[in-house]
């Protein structure tokens, strides 16, 4: 947040200079035809609109089908999703408000938006502007002081990028793996990923799964949220399959193109993973990113590692087997400093060991045995590091997991809390077909993969009583004259009993209340913890040495 701040500051000046045509650029829309939907509410959770609809399952996931131009696409979505869009976003600029309360530097960040943002849209294809435009039709105008409606759903595609590159990875954090051949227990391309990007539970409450038949390109599913027009994780009917992992990056002084118009890009109009490469190629990023691509047409998948200064690709040589966390691995960054850095020092480098270790004890995979290890929440040889540590796989923030059968065509959702309810499945042969109106169902209910049991047990409502005193924890370290028992630190400490930060937070508390010989007890048991990255560790390290110098 300080790098954020900082920024803030130094762009106070320039506000200014240079936005004047991006804050009133709209997209030219004259060349579409466009219907005005009207929308049939046929109940509380189904609306539909010619062969447009969106719908509920019971496993609570939202099944958005649109079909249409470039224009009409964001038209038939705005129009289906209004509700769940408006609600998304309230729920993301609340959590904007949290993270900047004063309306001084909200103004502040205003600002550096518009200035960060001006040529965002020179960078994005005019088409998906104007799909983007007809979306941002049924935006609130709530938020108006922030940007106007189709700029700030330009600024939210940039959300993913923008968090990733001023947090330092703090709500990005996914790992991925693909394997095929001798591999997988029917010998075809199987892929397994995780999206850990985390604005709080709320905003992975309402997911979308989106079907989408453009008037031009190739028809594909997406898994994200109401207003996203941008792909994260995905496919398309041809069998290419995209999934994205944040890399390392510095702070860019501008943006460019958002990943998941990249993304988007590739399952709109690649059909092997050539293609693939060549759509990554044309486009400038502002971040780095890993593009994991699985190709149903090439029978394998490979690694598209993407920043602004260069791209590789990481091919899999003399193996059926790839693994992706949040470090890239092909020639072109081997030296990189940030990628070196990045492996050092974060947890990217042992959930990349943990994918390893879980796939030498399932070789053949199916998809019930991927989703258990998209699931697995030890440590490395089975170790309990604690809930919601982030060496793990599971690190029980997940937006969403999802598994593909390219070959098959088919697709897997994980439904709510995390990846760990049912994962209901979806064949794109069916649904981009006559035999989606013939039932009007999309999901093929017959190959859904249970929910896990732990969804059941005593230790997951522990998990869930732990972030509500987490977030009391957090608010007495902020606030010195906020105080707490040392039976409120136990019954903390007791919910997660395996995790270091129950004992660093109870330590910074127990510093803040000038009571050193507790803070220095409290330091050494995180210490003896698995802690999750480096920087981590060294903070630990700082604050037992100050709590130390009051005891000696």
């Amino acid at each position: 947040m300080r790098k954020l701040l900082f920024c803030l500051f130094f762009m106070l000046g320039l506000v200014s200079c240079g936005i004047r045509k991006s804050i009133h650029h709209l997209p030219n829309i004259k060349q579409y035809s466009l219907e005005i939907p009207e929308v049939k509410i046929i109940n509380d959770s189904t609306f539909s609109f010619d062969q447009n609809y969106l719908t509920k399952n019971k496993q609570q996931l939202w099944e958005l089908y649109i079909k249409g131009n470039s224009l009409q696409l964001g038209y038939n979505n705005g129009a289906l999703t209004k509700d769940l869009m408006q609600k998304q976003e309230a729920v993301f600029f609340s959590k904007v408000e949290g993270f900047v309360p004063s309306k001084f530097k909200q103004k502040l960040l205003r600002g550096f938006l518009k200035w960060y943002n001006r040529k965002m849209y020179l960078n994005i294809r005019e088409d998906y502007q104007a799909e983007l435009y007809g979306l941002s039709r049924y935006s609130s105008d709530q938020y108006d002081f922030i940007a106007p409606r189709y700029l700030r759903s330009l600024y939210l595609h940039g959300a993913h990028d923008i968090g990733h590159a001023m947090q330092d990875l703090a709500i990005v954090g996914c790992s991925s793996l693909a394997v095929w051949n001798e591999n997988t227990e029917d010998g075809d391309l199987l892929i397994g990923r995780n999206f850990d990007f985390y604005v709080g539970d709320d905003f992975a409450k309402n997911k979308l799964i989106q079907f989408v038949e453009p008037e031009a390109g190739i028809p594909y599913m997406s898994v994200s949220w109401p207003g996203m027009i941008g792909v994260v994780s995905g496919m398309n009917k041809e069998g290419i399959t995209v999934t994205i992992n944040a890399g390392k990056s510095k702070i860019p002084l501008t943006a460019k193109t958002p990943i998941s118009f990249v993304t988007r890009e590739i399952l709109q109009y690649a059909r092997n993973i050539d293609e693939a490469i060549a759509i990554a190629k044309k486009r400038k990023v502002f971040v780095s990113e890993s593009i994991l691509v699985g190709s149903a047409n090439d029978k394998k998948a490979v690694i598209i590692e993407v920043s602004p200064n260069k791209l590789g690709v990481y091919k899999v040589e003399n193996s059926s087997r790839i693994f992706c966390t949040n470090h890239f691995q092909s020639e072109e960054y081997k030296d990189d400093r940030r990628n070196r850095k990045q492996i050092r020092e974060s947890h990217s480098e042992y959930r990349y060991e943990k994918l390893e270790e879980l796939f030498r004890e399932n070789k053949k995979l199916n998809p019930e045995e991927m989703a258990a290890i998209l699931r697995d929440r030890s440590g490395l040889k089975g170790e309990r590091i604690g809930y919601g540590n982030e060496k793990a796989l599971n690190q029980l923030l997940a937006h969403h997991a999802v598994i593909f059968s390219p070959q098959k065509k088919l697709v897997w959702v994980s439904s709510n809390p995390y990846q760990l309810g049912e994962f209901v499945c979806y064949n794109l042969n069916k649904i981009f077909s006559k035999d989606r109106l013939k039932t009007g169902e999309l999901a093929s209910a017959d190959l859904n993969i249970a929910k896990d049991p732990f969804v059941d047990s005593q230790e997951f409502k522990d998990f869930g009583e732990y972030k509500h005193l987490n977030a009391q924890i957090n608010a007495a370290i902020d606030d010195r004259d906020k105080m707490l028992t040392d039976d409120f630190i136990l019954r903390y400490q007791a919910l997660n009993p395996d995790l270091w930060e129950v004992y660093y937070k109870a330590g910074k508390y127990y510093l803040n209340k000038k009571e050193y010989s507790k803070a220095v007890v409290e330091f050494e048991k995180a210490l003896s913890k698995e802690i999750t990255t480096v920087p981590d560790k060294e903070n630990v390290e700082k604050y037992l040495r100050r709590a130390k110098r009051h005891t000696d």
